[in-house]
């Protein structure tokens, strides 16, 4: 009785049939197919003409059809191939082996170091946590960099932007960035940028140290924009779960834009009306929510973010920049006109914000940092008279010490890429040029 317990238990647990959709048609990355019912998210693999298999995700569908995204490029494709469903079992497993290693946008590894182990399940999306149970922002995240450790204090578990154009050193910073901040775990996402920038990133601002402790997600601008989108997700997923352990990461993502832009082209796909530049309504809808997955969680580690945001034409008011300043807890704006000047990193202070920097600073820090960002602004009044002879010393003290302080306030916001400053020398500097 029990061999014939066992046997029918074991026949049991054998599919009677396995569910296979069939290509249907092709519109540019658009794939459709019928015959088999998709759950939008659901992954699936395509079979080519030469046998080979496409990884694809069901994105959407009509009716009995379903619309899937390809992974890569669909070539070989033709009408009628075979469309089946990844088992639900198929998750990555993540553990402190991945530390140092490359992946894509579906977590393969791509650097030739052999596959990954785990013994942790990952999650497919990003998970929010409640908001009320989310450890608040107390402590000051050193990141190397003088301007923004005295004039824009970041926190741990702070989300900010770097909003520039292109060409003004957005990636020379995050670079320097990575290198100096103190995390247990640094997490990088290089989304839709150039190809050659990956090698580059890992060798120059990196290194053997770097890398160490670091994970990048890479996504290239030739990869598809389902593609661009999954790494993007991958890297918060990541990063979450390192924090979950209780660890301090660094997220660091280049950049938002590309992954807003890969969102926009699937919603086109799928035949959603555009709105802003082209931009869909839902791709506004979902940037806080993917935003919303970085910061602390209950537990005691933390997960600060940086996210490069594209400022096409430097105008700071395109769209996804104006929608990144709202939901992100401050921007730092890179400015072209220093970058020409040689003037590096070529932040605007007087143009950004740290909307946690007074939770985890002293008064005395704030009230320096208040006094440097007047006195720049009562010399940028004057900064085009005095070429002129029309600035007349004496009329007002306050922009007389404007403008006899501010060589010393341009050298305190300038750095090299290779010399970082830790918070305790930075607040120093700024509190003898403050007074």
């Amino acid at each position: 009785m029990i061999a014939a317990a066992l046997q029918n238990l074991e026949l049991a647990d054998v599919p009677v049939a396995r569910p296979t959709g069939r290509l249907t048609g092709v519109s540019g990355m658009l794939l459709k197919s019928t015959g088999c019912a998709l759950e939008t998210g659901r992954r699936c693999t395509i079979e080519t003409a030469s046998g080979d298999w496409i990884e694809a995700q069901a994105v959407g569908f009509s009716g009995d059809e379903s619309y899937l995204m390809p992974f890569k490029k669909p070539l070989g494709l033709a009408a009628g191939a075979r469309v089946l469903p990844v088992a639900d079992d198929a998750q990555l497993r993540i553990g402190m082996s991945w530390l140092g290693r490359v992946v894509n946008g579906v977590g393969e590894p791509i650097d030739g170091r052999g596959a990954l182990g785990g013994e942790h399940l990952l999650a497919a999306d990003p998970v929010s946590v409640n908001p009320l149970k989310k450890n608040p922002v107390r402590d000051a995240l050193d990141v190397g960099v003088r301007a923004i450790n005295g004039a824009l204090t970041l926190g741990k578990g702070q989300r900010v932007g770097l909003m520039a154009g292109s060409g003004v050193g957005k990636s020379v910073l995050l670079g320097m960035m990575t290198r100096h901040t103190d995390a247990d775990v640094v997490v990088v996402g290089l989304i839709g940028e150039r190809g050659r920038e990956v090698r580059e990133f890992i060798d120059d601002s990196l290194g053997r140290e770097g890398l160490a402790k670091a994970l990048l997600v890479v996504a290239p601008a030739d990869e598809s924009a389902l593609m661009r989108m999954r790494a993007t997700e991958l890297c918060h997923s990541i990063a979450a779960h390192f924090r979950d352990t209780g660890r301090n990461v660094l997220l660091l993502v280049d950049s938002l834009t590309r992954y807003a832009m890969a969102r926009r082209e699937i919603a086109l796909a799928l035949g959603e009306p555009p709105a802003t530049r082209g931009y869909p309504p839902s791709v506004f809808g979902l940037l806080p929510q993917l935003v919303e997955t970085a910061g602390n969680g209950e537990g005691a580690g933390s997960m600060s973010a940086i996210y490069t945001v594209l400022a096409e034409g430097d105008d700071q008011q395109d769209p996804v920049v104006d929608t990144a300043r709202a939901v992100l807890d401050g921007h730092i704006v890179l400015s072209r006109e220093l970058a020409n000047q040689g003037h590096y990193p070529a932040i605007d202070v007087s143009r950004s914000v740290s909307r946690c920097m007074s939770q985890v600073v002293s008064s005395e820090h704030v009230e320096a940092a208040r006094t440097l960002k007047e006195l720049l602004a009562r010399y940028e009044q004057v900064r085009d008279l005095i070429p002129l002879g029309g600035y007349v010393q004496g009329a007002d003290p306050k922009t007389d010490r404007a403008v006899a302080r501010f060589a010393r306030i341009e050298a305190f916001l300038r750095q090299r890429a290779n010399e970082p400053v830790s918070i305790a020398d930075t607040v120093a500097q700024l509190k003898a040029l403050a007074q």
